[in-house]
């Protein structure tokens, strides 16, 4: 594990010499069969890191599981707790989990998320990635995954809330955690079903109840998690990062500069976010 986290951090890091260091190890696992990756997102203290610490630790009996985990950076000090593993209670060894700050970006995902993913869904059978704590249009984790669910839980609105755009229509299954009272995880599950029938008739949404306390469902869950399959392009997941970095340094000018670039499509994603960044010396 301990290699695989040097590797992890020559991912993470974005200096000009890091390109050339991680080239060799990422070149080598490139042609390794590519692993489902499921997202776990949804508001802050909705017990995403709880219900996922419970659903890695039954999955990694018979497969290899790793984690990403999203953390807040401190919009004051720059600092982050990279407390989210300390609620997994995962055996020590038993799933590979990796934290991350924010460092200021917005969208549920930190900078170098989406490379780290890249490499992990080759190195292991099923990899997770959970989101800093999000609200309503925070959805850049489907850009990314196979398989997206968000975490809710009861009294956490009404119907009128779930019609609203943004993440709501992103999921591919809705968990309701924290379903230790029956009556409310009932009403709960019963409200969702029939307000995801209504704004999304077209698709087939799974409404999970669960508790992470109590075990309550956990199973059925992890059922319907081995099930899932590589479903999403690598190559759109890496146009997707390669438009974000731009247009977090250029803004909208970039990405219409990027759209008009004949250069911006190349075999690595280090070289292409490279040229696509490299529009001149000073911002557009």
């Amino acid at each position: 594990m301990r290699d695989l986290a040097r590797l992890i951090t020559l991912v993470e890091r974005d200096d000009a010499a890091a390109p050339a260091l991680r080239a060799g190890p990422l070149a080598a696992i490139e042609g390794n069969l590519i692993a489902p990756v499921i997202g776990v997102t949804g508001a802050p203290g909705v017990g995403k890191s709880t219900l996922l610490g419970a659903v890695a630790a039954e999955i990694a009996g018979d497969r290899r599981v790793a984690i990403v985990a999203v953390d807040p950076s401190s919009p004051h000090s720059g600092g982050a707790l990279l407390g989210d593993r300390l609620r997994m209670a995962i055996p020590h060894g038993d799933v590979f989990v990796r934290s991350q700050a924010t460092a200021g970006t917005s969208g549920g995902l930190a900078p170098r998320t989406y490379p780290v993913l890249r490499v992990l869904r080759r190195l292991f059978d099923i990899v997770f990635v959970e989101t800093v704590g999000v609200g309503q249009t925070e959805d850049d984790v489907r850009h990314v995954v196979d398989d997206l669910l968000l975490c809710v839980q009861p009294l956490a609105g009404d119907s009128i809330q779930h019609l609203k755009a943004g993440l709501m229509e992103s999921p591919d299954a809705v968990v309701v955690t924290k379903c230790d009272e029956e009556r409310l995880a009932a009403s709960a599950v019963t409200e969702l079903r029939a307000t995801i029938g209504l704004a999304r008739p077209d698709t087939d949404v799974a409404v999970v109840a669960v508790s992470a306390r109590t075990g309550m469902g956990v199973s059925d869950l992890v059922a319907r998690l081995r099930a899932v399959s590589v479903t999403r392009r690598e190559e759109d997941a890496d146009a997707w990062f390669v438009r974000r970095a731009v247009r977090e340094a250029y803004g909208r000018q970039g990405l219409t500069r990027l759209a008009a670039d004949p250069t911006a499509a190349t075999a690595s994603l280090d070289e292409r976010l490279a040229r696509a960044l490299s529009f001149g010396s000073s911002p557009l």
